[in-house]
């Protein structure tokens, strides 16, 4: 066994070596091709809009590469520096001195650790906001106004996550022999429930969401859903600006619930037909039932998962391999998630992959449910240099890293 343990490792560092790479090969890319104007672009975008494009990107994959470091340098010392070993052993006494059921202790386990990464990730969340944000002009949030999200986001994750672990770990200990199957359906319930009530308890915890004002655009966006076989529950503004100038829009909730949400900044940087074809590209990810698609497809990879996680947590394997002692179950969860980051590096591509075909069809579908893609090409465009989007992705870094297909090649077939 003890020679596992170095192949783990050296697989786990190559990974993060390709990844550094793949970044170098996208920004040698933007350096060639960034200062060219695209035909598409033209008497769109200046020299000096295009080159604060290239700035975001690049201050972005700098931020990124720093940030991804420092994150894998805290799990190598975590799993491999001896913390992982001293945690485990802590919070076993602390099992033992005051009886804690296997649910309860699963729960502290897991949650301390989770509030440790969000504690020791803060001056990066800072960074990002109040200064890479803040420089390029899409920041609007106060200090006070991210404190506050913080500790709200602190709060609802800490009840959600507790909830999905008590239930899932009580299971494990209820049903030993065979725990991976109830829990995968629980699991599946719950994220049901999560979608179901998010809008109406989630979402407007952190956002305000309003009925758009514009009473004719609110209702040619009905029509045009109507038009598309589908029926909302409302059409609603949220208010983004207050956090960021980025812009959005997209459906949210199931069935009789399901609404659409347009950023306020949205509203105001496209003109009506424009908006008209962005609710267009959305209807079809919904016509297309994309998002039940992706379920169906997650939930069937996780059931697998899951039982191939069930025989390796009922094993001593994962102990072997990592020395752990006490032999905990929650300790060898966390050397297995760490394992299946090693083991799954590749799945993004599939995703992605999947992700992209699906906005293709959106595209199609909101080309032909306006009777021209030119709408869509030129709210496309229009949001691209709004959000100074980077224009030329290299190729390898776009399969790994770009769940849309290049705005480009987008525009380009939409105009067609």
């Amino acid at each position: 066994m003890e020679w596992i343990l170095p192949i783990i490792i050296l697989c786990y560092v190559l990974i993060c070596l390709g990844a550094f790479i793949i970044e170098i090969l996208n920004l040698r890319h933007i350096r060639k091709h960034g200062s060219e104007i695209p035909p598409e672009f033209t008497g769109v975008i200046e020299a000096s809009d295009l080159e604060k494009c290239n700035s975001y990107t690049f201050a972005n994959s700098r931020f990124r590469t720093i940030h991804t470091v420092y994150n894998e340098v805290i799990t190598l010392i975590f799993i491999f520096g001896g913390v992982l070993t001293w945690y485990n052993q802590t919070l076993f006494d602390y099992q033992m001195q005051y009886n804690w059921s296997f649910a309860v202790w699963g729960v502290i386990f897991v949650m301390l650790l989770s509030y440790s990464k969000t504690i020791l990730n803060i001056p990066f969340n800072l960074y990002q906001t109040f200064s890479i944000e803040k420089r390029f002009g899409f920041n609007n949030m106060s200090f006070m106004l991210w404190l506050f999200d913080l500790v709200k986001g602190l709060l609802v994750s800490t009840i959600l996550i507790s909830v999905l672990l008590f239930g899932a770990f009580g299971l494990v200990m209820l049903m030993k022999t065979w725990w991976w199957l109830p829990v995968w359906a629980f699991f599946f319930v719950f994220t049901l429930f999560v979608i179901y009530i998010s809008p109406y308890i989630l979402d407007p915890l952190f956002n305000k969401f309003t009925p758009i004002k514009n009473e004719e655009l609110a209702k040619e966006i009905i029509d045009l859903l109507k038009k598309a076989g589908i029926e909302v529950s409302g059409v609603y503004s949220m208010d983004a600006s207050k956090r960021s100038k980025h812009s959005n829009a997209y459906f949210t909730g199931l069935g009789r619930v399901k609404r659409i949400v347009v950023f306020d900044t949205l509203l105001e940087s496209l003109s009506k037909e424009e908006m008209l074809a962005v609710i267009a590209h959305e209807a079809g990810h919904c016509r297309k039932k994309h998002v039940v698609k992706n379920l169906i497809l997650f939930e069937t990879l996780s059931a697998i998962g899951f039982y191939i996680a069930f025989l390796l947590l009922k094993s001593d394997i994962l102990a072997e391999i990592f020395n752990l002692y006490p032999n905990t179950f929650f300790a060898k969860l966390i050397v297995l998630s760490f394992i299946g980051g090693i083991i799954l590096w590749a799945m993004p591509l599939f995703f992605n992959a999947i992700s992209r075909r699906f906005e293709w069809q959106a595209d199609a579908f909101a080309a032909k449910l306006m009777g021209s893609g030119k709408p869509l090409a030129n709210a496309l465009i229009k949001l691209s240099v709004d959000n100074l989007a980077n224009l030329y992705p290299q190729k390898l870094y776009a399969y790994f890293n770009y769940s849309h297909p290049p705005v480009l090649e987008r525009i380009k077939k939409l105009r067609k």
